[in-house]
């Protein structure tokens, strides 16, 4: 299939490694063009080289953190720069600390809810005229299944999470007239460096071992296994190309069937 992007302009947060890397590589793969974001500058520029070594599309690098008063107006100078305007926008952001709900401070709510809610609100409606303009634009909005169904242990990420699936549905229906899809990408256990950090974290919370816990979650999954990020980037590229046009306003799960929710 022809996702039709070659040459698009991809902004991708996050994508220093595991999921926004893994969109940001299958995005390049269809020939866009792909502007990298984090906080380790050494790995961006590592992963840009692969990507552009692939042949396909072009990627290039900037130094973001989402928690910076600074962030929106820097990427929109970036994405000036290094793309010359913007098609498609990947709101990725890291997960907070895991916890219990009693264990949500003012504090932490507050500070979380800058870098994964408002941020990626403020971001999107910075670039939404242009997209406009152009009669063209993706925004994909990666969560996590705990907007199904809450997840042990990590209540902050349930809440803040939860806040951006009203928040899409509400502006997918605001902007489908002018060629502007808005989805979500919810993905399950899919192996990554943050569920190695989690089963750690649930491994001393519960006592056991780190291979105990894995082996139990395993067992929920239909599938039997942990997702491999090819398979949640390859849903995520599809979501943001030509012929998922009429594909808006939607969650979709990337799980191996996990979850039991209709």
């Amino acid at each position: 299939m022809d996702f039709g992007i070659s040459g698009k302009r991809a902004l991708v947060l996050a994508s220093s490694r595991g999921l926004g890397l893994g969109i940001a590589t299958a995005l390049a793969n269809e020939g866009a063009n792909v502007l990298l974001v984090g906080r380790s500058g050494e790995k961006l520029a590592a992963n840009a080289q692969a990507i552009n070594a692939l042949g396909k599309g072009k990627a290039d690098w900037v130094w973001g953190d989402l928690s910076e008063d600074n962030f929106v107006p820097s990427m929109v100078e970036a994405v000036n720069t290094k793309l010359g305007g913007i098609d498609i926008l990947v709101n990725n952001t890291g997960g907070p600390t895991p916890g219990t709900a009693q264990d949500i401070t003012i504090d932490k709510l507050d500070t979380f809810f800058q870098s994964m809610v408002l941020r990626v609100i403020t971001l999107t409606n910075t670039f939404l005229p242009q997209m406009k303009e152009q009669g063209w634009g993706r925004i994909l909005t990666v969560a996590s299944s705990g907007v199904f169904e809450p997840i042990p242990n990590l209540a902050l990420s349930n809440t803040l999470r939860g806040a951006l699936v009203g928040w899409n549905k509400t502006l997918a229906a605001e902007v489908a007239g002018f060629g502007i899809t808005s989805n979500m990408l919810l993905p399950g256990r899919i192996h990554t460096d943050r569920i190695d950090e989690l089963d750690g974290a649930n491994a001393k919370r519960l006592g056991k071992s780190v291979e105990d816990v894995r082996e139990a979650s395993l067992k929920s999954i239909p599938a039997g296994r942990l997702g491999k990020v090819e398979e949640f980037a390859a849903a995520g590229a599809f979501l943001c190309s030509q012929p998922a046009s009429y594909i808006t306003g939607t969650m979709l799960r990337v799980d191996g069937g996990a979850s039991k929710s209709i």
